[in-house]
Parts: structure tokens; sequence; C-alpha cells
């Protein structure tokens, strides 16, 4: 008799002003199919019913409908004791983490592919990437560089600075990289370090699916933040904002018998990574004698004559730059920097590496936020 009155008073909501007197043995509307099934053997989950509530909502009264559901579910799932409560939803908890460990498992996979995938971009294979160095709007820098893997292997580049002399016969200086093998490498730090991350997330890949518990969530949770804080450095490192692109140029430029001539005195070749890119900066330098004075200001200024007199007096003035003035501190003693250049080329693998970096951590960040939510932690270092 309770259900016919539930599944009577379901169809007067539902029906817009229809009045149904059928009971539940003839009633062919939907509320009585869902009232009997909640009479026997196997209930349907609430959720199940609640999943339809926003597809049947626009066709009824949304409030009584409501309230016909309210009252059915009452009748058919009576509230539980506190403490069984508990032991249900720690229960329900339990198995929602299960399964999110088992899918992870899966993920792994996806995640090992993509990062041999960068391995790949990053490994010392020929031909290699040829770049081309070329300054904008000027003829200052012309040349190529041939990049395999982390190391600058062949460049040949003209240069036409205003403070670098070129050799009789020549209008510009030839810089060569030698092809001596046992001469200093020319070395990326910047991608050395990226390579040794990927190698690294691999292995803690690895670690995750064979060597250690895949079930035990706290283990996985680890294993997780580093693997996200490796592939955030690795990204990191490729834009230029990594701790090993902080280095200064003074202490980092390449060494002078790496090229065949060797460079000029005083001259510094920086090379770097940015934003994917590979950025040469050339700088001239000259020493700072202890006698040295500032230039004053009025000096640079002054032109007797359209003949050079002012060069001839007081020397060429040097291009200005961003590092004007500033002294440094190279090999040994100070200098100031006369004319600086920077060109820069982007490499088609170092962008698809870091396409495939932030990927990838924004995968495993989607992973590690939905194990902290089932294992009811704070995920608070994430982007």
């Amino acid at each position: 008799m309770t259900s016919g009155l539930v599944c009577q008073f379901v169809c007067q909501s539902a029906a817009r002003g229809s009045r149904h007197t059928d009971t539940i043995p003839g009633c062919c509307c939907w509320c009585s199919r869902m009232v009997l099934a909640t009479v026997r053997s196997a209930p349907v989950p609430a959720r199940v019913f609640c999943s339809l509530v926003p597809a049947l909502t626009p066709a009824f009264d949304s409030i009584p409908f409501l309230i016909a559901y309210s009252i059915m579910a009452t009748w058919a799932y009576p509230q539980l004791p506190p403490d069984q409560l508990k032991k249900e939803e720690d229960a329900s908890l339990a198995r929602e983490l299960k399964w999110v460990l088992g899918s992870l498992q899966e993920s792994l996979a996806s995640l090992r592919e993509g990062l041999q995938e960068c391995a790949a971009l990053l490994a010392p294979s020929q031909p290699g990437s040829t770049l081309v160095l070329s300054s904008l709007r000027s003829e200052n820098v012309k040349g190529f560089v041939t990049r395999v893997g982390t190391k600058i292997v062949k460049g040949d580049i003209q240069l036409r600075l205003q403070s670098l002399t070129p050799p009789k016969g020549s209008n510009s200086t030839r810089l060569t990289i030698s092809d001596d093998a046992t001469g200093p490498e020319i070395a990326l730090r910047q991608l050395v370090l990226v390579r040794r991350l990927v190698n690294e997330s691999l292995d803690v890949i690895d670690v995750s699916t064979w060597t250690g518990d895949p079930m035990n969530a706290s283990f996985i949770a680890g294993q997780l933040r580093l693997l996200y804080d490796n592939l955030s450095e690795a990204r990191l490192t490729l834009k230029g904002e990594g701790e090993e692109s902080k280095k200064l140029w003074n202490e980092d430029s390449v060494d002078k018998n790496s090229f065949n001539p060797p460079l000029p005195p005083y001259m510094s070749f920086h090379l770097s990574i940015s934003e994917a890119a590979l950025v040469l900066n050339l700088r001239t330098l000259e020493p700072i004698s202890p006698g040295d004075t500032p230039t004053t200001s009025f000096a640079p200024e002054i032109s007797l004559s359209g003949f050079s007199l002012r060069d001839r007096l007081f020397g060429p003035r040097h291009p200005v730059h961003d590092e004007s003035g500033d002294v440094f501190s190279w090999k040994g003693e100070e200098v100031k920097v006369k004319e600086k250049a920077r060109v820069e080329s982007q490499d088609p693998s170092l962008l698809s590496a870091m396409a495939k970096l932030t990927a990838l951590g924004h995968e495993v960040s989607r992973w590690k936020t939905a194990l902290a939510v089932v294992m009811e932690q704070d995920d608070t270092d994430n982007e």
C-alpha cells in the first residue's frame, strides 16, 4: 500500500495535473518501475537516479518532482547510524583509491612513451640540427652552427663588428669551430641538465611500475611529486628560467681553443638556451687599467669638424648596449664590454621537446591532484 501511495503521489506531480490512480501492479509510468526496483533484491543506486534528474526536470514541475524523489529516497534508503555510515564512506573511499591507482598504471605507460620521445629529440643522433645564426637588419653576424645532442660540433660565423678589426685582405672576421677531437668541446649545459632530468623521469616511472608497490598510495604519491618536479625543472630550463640558465657569461664562455684559429683576444663567445632557441651572445672586451677614469659625459658629443677629429681626440665611440659601463671579472682581470651582439635561432627539436614536456607535466599534475583528493591530502605545489 505504501508503494502505491508513493507512486500515486509521484505520478500526480509529474503529469502536470493529470491524476494517475494506478497502483504499482498496473502502473506503466517510470516512477512505478523505480519504486518496484527499490523493493526488490537489487535496488537501484541513488546516484543513478540522481543522474536522471537533470534530463527529467525540464519535463516536470521541478519542486514537486524533487519532493517526490526525497520522499521516495527516504523510504527506500533510510539514514544509517553514524558508525555504519563512516564504515561505508571508508569502504567507498578505498574502492575509489584502488581504481585511481589501477588507472594510473595505464597512464604511466603513455607517460613513458612521451618521455622516450623527448629523450630521442635530445639524443646525439646524426646529422643533428643545423641552425642559422644571423643578426636582424645588419651584417654584424652571419653564419651557422650544427647541434648534435647536447653539443655544438660544427660552426662557421662571419663577424663585422665595429670594435673588431678584421684580418688584412678581408672585410670580416671568421670564426670556425674546430673539428679536432682532442680539443675542448662546446657543450650546452642546459641541454645536459634537461637530458639528465628526462632520464631520471624515466627511472621514476620504471620504479613506480615494476620495482615499488603500485598499489601503495603514499609511495605512488611521492613518485608523482618527484616526476612532476623533474618535468617542471626540465621545461623551465628549456625556457631559460632554470638554475642552470642563471650562470653569467663571464663564467661560462666557450673556450677560445674550441675554434680554429682561436678566438681573438678579449672576445667572449657565449651560448645558451632560451624559449627552446639557441642564443649566441658575442662581446668584445677591453681591460680596465688602474689609472682608467670614467669618460666625461660631454666628450663623446664634441665634434670640431666633419673629418673624424672627434674619433682622433677621444677614440671611436662604441655602440650603446645594456652593459655599457658595467665592470666584469673575466679570466682573472676586470673588463668592460665594448660591443655586444645577440642572435638567436629557433631549434625545431627543442621546441617539440618543450611542448611534450609541458603536456606531460600537465598530465602528471592531473593525476597528482586526483590522488591527493582521494587520499584527502592537500596538493598546494601545483601550478
